[in-house]
């Protein structure tokens, strides 16, 4: 299914062959709910959200035109849904209004940590791998994303926890490619500073 033919897949939806919907819920639902609760501030309205979402693709698929893929199409309508419904939480506000990604640059390792001919200072400490991969680094990992704006949370749950591509992620968040980089390299240098001072407490 992550490989399937879109056009296929448009025209069966559009001739109501339930196993193809079946097959596009068991393929996205998981990821849709993760996205949503990019937005919402709990899994019940998550849930809802992408209840909407499904009903959205049944009601609009004779409208699909395929200037995008069908994933890309779907996702966009889960994030609209979403954000919709944060702002009438009053979670949180239009991605259009949030920060400015070509803002300051934000280097992802202090420069002080460098000699000047760029080699390392002082190399950082090899970490167990046991300790790297353990349950409760995840956790760090997953608080540290949690913590991030809005906009650095998506462009890393997407590319970093789900594998989308960039393009995927540009399309689906409606952001230039420079944004889309930069706020991207933000979120991972946020997430590796809390990694590394977790890691470094028992050093």
């Amino acid at each position: 299914m992550e490989h399937v033919d879109d056009a296929g897949l448009v025209d069966r939806l559009r001739a109501g062959d339930e196993a193809a919907f079946a097959d596009l819920v068991r393929l996205y639902h998981p990821s849709l709910l993760r996205f949503a609760r990019l937005f919402v501030s709990t899994p019940a309205v998550a849930e809802e959200v992408v209840q909407e979402t499904w009903l959205g693709v049944l009601r609009g698929i004779g409208r699909f035109e395929g200037r995008s893929s069908l994933k890309t199409w779907i996702f966009r309508i889960v994030a609209n849904t979403a954000k919709t419904r944060a702002q009438r939480e009053g979670r949180s506000v239009p991605f259009s209004t949030l920060e400015d990604a070509e803002g300051t640059f934000e280097p992802a390792v202090e420069r002080a940590r460098f000699t000047g001919a760029g080699y390392w200072a002082v190399p950082p400490p090899k970490w167990p791998e046991e300790r790297l991969l353990g349950a409760e680094t995840r956790s760090v990992i997953a608080r540290a994303i949690e913590a991030l704006p809005p906009t650095q949370r998506a462009v890393i749950s997407l590319r970093d926890v789900e594998g989308w591509s960039a393009e995927e992620v540009r399309n689906t968040l409606d952001l230039s490619e420079t944004n889309q980089r930069v706020l991207l390299h933000r979120a991972r240098a946020k997430v590796r500073r809390a990694l590394e001072q977790y890691l470094m407490e028992d050093v």
